[in-house]
């Protein structure tokens, strides 16, 4: 989760599946608002929408993770200018309560995925509408951040975590109308590391607009596992961003190495680490 001084009020308790809860901020100096949602260990079924007077929901998504305590959600949600109220309903079942903390900035937060994007590295992406691009990323990678953004056209897309052929860890599915003033950012959890073993993570993010709508990805690690050692890292010359490969960008690292079809084998090649 991230480090701020106060949650808001209200965070922290359970809500319980089927129900609604919401957090106003009439304070135009609140300029961005951090979600962090997690469970027990069952799976997190949620909506979050970010509503700004009558009718209006400028920035809304759903939410699905199959395990809300090894994987929770990290989410930055923009507020610019006025009074604006955020809504978190647990589309889970009675027995599937999840605990919602929300933290309200008053200076949005600098990211990785921000200064890749400014500097255009191959951790970027533009996808046409329609179109998909993949992210596979090392089992040293704990978890990642994604951020997308458009040049002030409405932005949907769906976002996918997989472990496995098709298996589905995480799903995202947003809306926002402005994908410049509002643009998605959010932390996801990709353990490569269990006590089964170590596994690969791909994501996956799929621009749903039509052709006319494209939008800019960026994905980058965020935290790595305890067991990267970043003295070596640097030694060796590997830097964070090249611990993910971006199936449209240059070959990274890793993959040059043989961990193409078995990660596993390129973790175990590099005791060191």
């Amino acid at each position: 989760p991230p480090v701020v001084a106060e949650a808001a009020p209200g965070s922290n308790k359970e809500l319980d599946g089927g129900s609604l809860r919401t957090w106003g901020f009439r304070s135009a100096a609140v300029e961005q608002v951090d979600v962090v949602l997690h469970t027990d260990g069952r799976p997190l079924d949620a909506d979050i929408e970010l509503w700004a007077g009558p009718d209006n929901t400028p920035y809304k998504m759903r939410v699905y993770i199959d395990n809300g305590s090894r994987r929770p959600f990290n989410l930055r949600i923009p507020t610019p200018r006025s009074s604006n109220t955020v809504a978190i309903r647990n589309n889970g079942q009675i027995e599937f309560p999840l605990i919602p903390a929300i933290f309200p900035r008053s200076t949005p937060t600098p990211s990785r995925a921000e200064e890749a994007l400014a500097e255009v590295t191959d951790s970027t992406s533009t996808l046409d509408g329609g179109s998909l691009r993949t992210y596979n990323c090392h089992p040293l990678v704990e978890s990642v951040e994604v951020l997308l953004k458009t040049d002030g056209r409405p932005l949907n897309a769906r976002i996918e975590l997989l472990q496995g052929p098709n298996n589905v860890k995480e799903a995202i599915e947003l809306y926002t109308e402005d994908g410049f003033d509002r643009p998605f950012f959010c932390i996801l959890g990709t353990p490569g590391y269990s006590t089964t073993g170590v596994s690969s993570n791909t994501l996956r993010v799929i621009n749903t607009s039509p052709v006319e709508f494209p939008l800019t990805a960026s994905v980058v690690p965020h935290d790595l596992s305890p067991s990267a050692n970043v003295d070596v890292l640097q030694k060796k010359g590997i830097a964070r961003s090249m611990l993910i490969k971006n199936s449209g960008g240059a070959e990274s690292w890793w993959t040059t190495q043989g961990g193409t079809g078995n990660r596993a084998g390129t973790i175990a090649s590099h005791e060191d680490w």
